[in-house]
């Protein structure tokens, strides 16, 4: 039995100690040990985890800016709140943020702003028509301080 075909159980049984496994294995440059499938598995899987986390965060920072901008009924009660969780998404999303996944952000923020819109209508039962496309830059919902409050 290989080193590659005892990855490929050990992926089954502990999926912890077969990364580690198979960082060691790539320090010591034994790529014809690896377990490529898994690999190429585990890094796809990866990529997918990132984007998705980024759209959520961009999804949650645009809810809160249109509850800010549009909900006036609440706003005196959850003004500071708002702010906060759009303060709080923007230093997650930006710490988390690459060059690929800010591109990837910028050609998805049409739908992006489209789920918050169908979110916020949800939440606040509003018969308010909202601009059919995102009225924010992504540079402005990136940027810390930025908040439209028309």
């Amino acid at each position: 039995m290989t080193v590659a075909t005892n990855l490929k159980q050990l992926y089954e049984i502990d999926d912890h100690l077969w990364l580690l496994e198979t960082i060691e294995l790539l320090k010591q440059k034994n790529f014809n040990e690896l377990d490529l499938e898994n690999l190429i598995e585990e890094l796809e899987s990866m990529g997918k985890r990132d984007i998705n986390k980024a759209k959520s965060l961009l999804r949650q920072i645009i809810i809160h800016l249109l509850l800010l901008q549009y909900w006036q009924l609440e706003i005196e009660r959850n003004y500071h709140h708002w702010r906060g969780e759009i303060k709080t998404f923007r230093y997650d999303l930006n710490n988390h943020l690459t060059t690929n996944l800010k591109h990837k952000l910028k050609e998805d923020l049409v739908n992006i702003y489209k789920s918050a819109v169908d979110f916020v209508q949800e939440k606040t039962q509003f018969s308010v028509i909202f601009p059919t496309e995102c009225p924010y830059t992504l540079e402005q919902l990136l940027e810390l301080n930025y908040f439209d409050q028309n």
